[in-house]
């Protein structure tokens, strides 16, 4: 019997080792037939340099220059390949650039600057480390330079149509001052004391002349990159159908020239509730409205039929609340 021990630990040893193999080649040829699906099925692809001009706001791009196009292909490769982000931005821009493009062209500003508020607040109500709000992200002072209304009650920066012409005369005036929508384009980022130093100290007079701000060299390099894939979804992957998209829910306008004490109350006359109000006119920043002025203020309300509202309590029930 002691003569079998080293046979039989010999025989279990070379067992152990062919399950081993077996598993280990197994899991090898798993892992071959992974990664030849991962490879047919999903491909990460360099984008080709385009072959033709490119042009923001009618002015030419110099994609010639390799720094020009280093920085193009880097804005273009982020939101490519950051999916889920620039699907929502293309949502999102079919709800409100039908909202942005009339203002736009009764201004005489080029299409293309409904980009800039689309990559400045994601076309979100934002607000700023610095203080900038809503879409358009506009500073305090530059809110009432272009005589928009700021105060705890009201703050018409959060007001996409009022937001947006003064957005257009921003940059109507700095296009007047710097000579180029581009340059215009810069100083609604950094300022336009800040450009104007920066072009004096530099002494160059174009934006792709300019060494700015690691903010302002991409911006606008951001605003054609997210216009060339908005654009042009399908070349770049994106699979959508119409109903997809978000939509503008139709409103009509309710005059106010008093004060209002609670806009709960006001919104219940429309068969809406203060949420429904407030994601409408977001501009309203309180609960009520003193209006000692007597100024006249234009409210959306939410044509019938667009919302269900979930009241789950009854009468008796809601009661409770106010005890």
């Amino acid at each position: 019997m002691k003569k079998k021990i080293p046979y039989i630990a010999n025989l279990l040893t070379l067992i152990v080792f062919l399950v081993i193999f077996t598993f280990s080649s197994n899991e090898y040829a798993n892992n071959k037939i992974v990664l030849k699906n991962l490879k047919e099925k999903y491909s990460i692809f360099a984008i080709p340099k385009p072959s033709s001009n490119l042009f923001f706001a009618g002015e030419r791009v110099p994609l010639e220059n390799p720094d020009i196009w280093e920085r193009y292909d880097k804005e273009l490769l982020k939101n490519t390949y950051w999916q889920s982000n620039t699907l929502l931005l293309y949502k999102r821009a079919a709800k409100y650039f039908p909202l942005i493009e009339p203002i736009l062209e009764k201004n005489e500003l080029p299409d293309d600057f409904k980009y800039l508020a689309l990559i400045e607040s994601g076309l979100e109500n934002v607000s700023s480390p610095a203080g900038a709000k809503g879409f358009w992200q506009i500073m305090k002072s530059t809110a009432k330079e272009f005589n928009l209304e700021v105060n705890y009650e009201v703050d018409e920066r959060y007001h996409l149509k009022k937001s947006t012409q003064a957005a257009c005369e921003f940059l109507t005036s700095a296009k007047e001052k710097f000579g180029s929508w581009t340059l215009a384009a810069a100083a609604y980022n950094m300022g336009r004391s800040g450009l104007q130093k920066q072009m004096n100290r530099q002494k160059s007079y174009t934006y792709y002349d300019l060494l700015l701000n690691n903010e302002t060299s991409r911006y606008v390099f951001r605003i054609l990159a997210i216009k060339e894939i908005i654009e042009n979804p399908k070349k770049y992957g994106f699979q959508f159908r119409t109903e997809d998209l978000y939509e503008n829910i139709p409103t009509f306008k309710v005059m106010v020239n008093t004060s209002i004490s609670s806009w709960a109350d006001f919104s219940k006359e429309y068969d809406i509730n203060y949420k429904i109000l407030k994601l409408h006119n977001p501009w309203l920043r309180e609960s009520y409205l003193t209006n000692k002025l007597k100024k006249k203020y234009y409210i959306e309300i939410p044509q019938k039929g667009n919302y269900s509202l979930q009241n789950n309590l009854t009468q008796s029930d809601s009661s409770l609340f106010n005890e």
